[in-house]
């Protein structure tokens, strides 16, 4: 067992882990943070992704290829974490800027992917604030989604920006409807 001290979603928890324990598995099932799914377990899907520190600042990462032990003295934010992420107290009770465009724009259908798209998403727009379609597209190869055709995805990513840059989002067609898309 190794000793490690990680702070997640704002609170530090110093726990005995196996060195092999993936971060997802120690989220999950030594802190509860269920938020945070398990998908493929061999990085493709996505799912998994949480924002934690590292040398070079912030940045999202599948907790499915992390250890524990890397976690160590890092900060992690999960899908739980995210709306108090940037706002602290005066957010309370209140979604993250891309939680509530997912919600709005129809983004997810069955949820599966939408914690790790969003954890994405937000590090996409930490890194552009103000992405282009393709740019958008570009950002979340590394996430899959079975269900939304992803438009509705851009779109939330779209107003989720303008919505952090204090602009009003463009509206949505009104011939589009919510869920998958041909």
């Amino acid at each position: 067992m190794t000793r490690i001290s990680v702070t997640v979603d704002g609170v530090q928890y110093q726990d005995d882990v196996e060195p092999r324990t993936l971060l997802v598995h120690y989220l999950r099932e030594q802190l509860g943070k269920v938020g945070t799914v398990v998908g493929c377990d061999t990085s493709n899907c996505g799912a998994c992704t949480v924002m934690m520190t590292g040398t070079s600042g912030r940045h999202s990462v599948k907790s499915c290829t992390v250890l524990a032990v890397q976690a160590d003295g890092r900060e992690v934010v999960t899908i739980e974490g995210l709306a108090d992420m940037n706002g602290g107290a005066d957010r309370a009770g209140r979604l993250h800027p891309m939680q509530q465009a997912f919600h709005e724009q129809h983004a997810l259908q069955c949820g599966f992917c939408t914690p790790g798209m969003i954890m994405e998403a937000v590090d996409l727009l930490e890194a552009n604030p103000d992405p282009t379609d393709e740019q958008i597209r570009e950002g979340l190869e590394g996430n899959l989604c079975r269900c939304t055709g992803y438009q509705n995805i851009v779109r939330a990513v779209h107003a989720a920006a303008a919505a952090t840059r204090g602009a009003e989002p463009e509206p949505a067609p009104e011939d589009v409807v919510p869920g998958p898309q041909p």
